[in-house]
C-alpha cells in the first residue's frame, strides 16, 4: 500500500531546485518505495523566490519564513537547501519538530554545528540524510565493492580531487559564500567535505591529517542585489575574501592507507574535476565524474605492466538500474540526487538510515576542523 508524505523544501536556489526535482522524479524511479512525497510548502527569503517555485512544481504553500514550515503540521519532512550558516538552526527546528530531514553538506559551518543537528535528530527520533551525492553515482559504488572484495588487494594509497572553476573569475560577487561567519571554511565546506566523504565511503576512517590552504582571490566585489548561484558583480564596494580557495591534505587511514585530497574552487580550465584513483597492492580504480557511468579497473596477477580496462556500469551497479536498462547509458548529477531522495524516503519508510547520516556529516565536519587547525599550525592533527 503506498502513503503519501508532506514534505517541504526550504531555500529554493539551485539545490532546492534540484531537490525539488528529485521528489518530482521519485515515484517513476522507484515505484516500489511506500511512501510518495507530496509538494506542501517551499519557503525562500528572496521576495517572489518561493511563490515562482509554488508555481512552477505545484508546492500548496509558499512562504518567506521557514519557521512557517516547522509550525505546518502537514509537513513530515523537509529539505534543508539554504545557506550554510542557516543549517544549524534550521536542522535543529526542524528535527526539534518532528520534522525528517534531508540536509545539504556542510552541516553548518563546524563540527560543533553538525554534532547539534544530529543530536536534535536523534533525540527527536526522526531520520536524516546529508546530501553527499558523488557516493550515489553507480561507479563509486561498485567501487566500493570491489575495494571491500579485495579486487585489488589491500589498499595502499589514494588520490581524490575536486577541482572547480566556479570561483575561478575575479569578478565575481563577494556572496555570503566568501565570509567566514556566514560561509564557514569555504572550499573546505563546499568540496572538501564530499572528498572526505568519499575517503571514508571508500577506504574506512581517517587517523590523522596533514593540511595547507590558501586564498588566491584575496578581495572581491559586494553584490548590490540578491543574488543566486556565482554571480558577477563589477562597480560594488571590495571587500575581503575571508575563506579558503584552495587546500590540500594528506590522509592517514586507520587501515594503514595513505591518501591525498586536493580541492579548488579557483581552478582556471577546471569544470567539475572530480574524482579518484585509488591503488591497491594487486590493482588500482580510476573514477572522473565527467565520465560518471565508467570506472577504470586494473586486476589481476600481472603486478607491473598490468593493464586498464573500463567497465561501463549498468543494471546491478548500485541504483542504476532504475533508470537504464542497459550498461553505458548515461546517467547525471539530477540522477543522483534522486538517489538521495529514494534512500531519504526509504529511511523514513523503514525507521533505519540509507544513504549518508548526520554521523557521516560530524565525521566530515570533524576532520574539515581539523584541516584548518593543520594549516594554521602547520602540524599532523590526529583525529582518533
Amino acid at each position: 500500500m503506498v502513503s503519501t508524505l508532506g514534505v517541504a523544501v526550504v531555500g529554493f536556489g539551485w539545490m532546492g531546485r534540484v531537490h525539488t526535482q528529485a521528489y518530482v522524479r521519485l515515484p517513476h524511479h522507484f515505484p516500489q518505495l511506500p511512501l510518495r512525497p507530496e509538494l506542501v510548502a517551499v519557503a525562500d527569503e528572496v521576495p517572489g523566490r518561493a511563490e515562482e517555485a509554488a508555481a512552477q512544481y505545484g508546492f500548496a504553500t509558499a512562504v518567506r519564513d521557514w519557521r512557517e514550515i516547522a509550525a505546518d503540521p502537514r509537513v513530515k519532512a523537509v529539505s534543508i537547501a539554504a545557506p550554510n550558516f542557516l543549517h544549524r538552526e534550521i536542522g535543529v527546528a526542524m528535527a526539534e519538530a518532528g520534522k525528517h530531514i534531508w540536509i545539504e553538506k556542510p552541516v553548518g559551518l563546524t563540527a560543533e554545528d553538525a554534532r547539534a543537528v544530529a543530536g536534535a535528530v536523534a533525540k527527536a527520533g526522526v531520520q536524516g540524510t546529508v546530501g553527499f551525492n558523488y557516493r550515489a553515482a553507480p561507479a563509486v559504488a561498485t567501487a566500493r565493492e570491489l575495494i571491500a572484495s579485495g579486487e585489488i588487494g589491500t589498499v595502499t594509497h589514494v588520490r581524490i580531487r575536486l577541482f572547480s572553476d566556479y570561483a575561478a573569475h575575479p569578478e565575481g560577487a563577494l556572496t555570503w559564500r566568501y565570509e567566514r561567519e556566514r560561509g564557514g571554511s569555504g572550499v573546505l565546506g563546499d568540496l572538501a567535505s564530499h572528498g572526505v566523504d568519499l575517503a571514508r565511503f571508500l577506504l574506512g576512517e581517517i587517523e590523522s591529517l596533514a593540511a595547507d590552504t590558501a586564498v588566491f582571490i584575496p578581495e572581491r566585489a559586494r553584490p548590490t542585489g540578491a543574488t543566486a548561484g556565482h554571480t558577477r558583480a563589477t562597480g560594488g564596494v571590495p571587500g575581503p575574501v575571508e575563506n579558503e580557495d584552495y587546500v590540500d591534505c594528506l590522509l592517514r587511514f586507520a587501515s594503514g592507507a595513505r591518501g591525498v585530497l586536493e580541492a579548488s574552487r579557483v581552478s582556471v580550465g577546471e569544470q567539475n574535476n572530480y574524482g579518484f584513483e585509488v591503488h591497491g597492492t594487486k590493482g588500482a580504480l580510476f573514477w572522473d565524474f565527467r565520465r560518471m557511468g565508467e570506472l577504470g579497473v586494473s586486476r589481476g596477477t600481472a603486478y607491473q605492466d598490468q593493464p586498464v580496462s573500463t567497465l561501463y556500469v549498468g543494471p546491478g551497479h548500485g541504483e542504476y538500474g532504475a533508470f537504464q536498462p542497459g550498461s553505458a547509458n548515461g546517467m547525471g548529477y539530477d540522477d543522483l540526487k534522486v538517489i538521495e531522495a529514494y534512500h531519504f524516503l526509504r529511511s523514513v519508510a523503514e525507521g533505519t538510515a540509507h544513504g549518508p547520516t548526520l554521523e557521516d556529516a560530524v565525521r566530515s565536519a570533524a576532520a574539515l576542523d581539523a584541516m584548518s587547525r593543520s594549516a594554521e599550525r602547520r602540524t599532523w592533527v590526529d583525529l582518533s
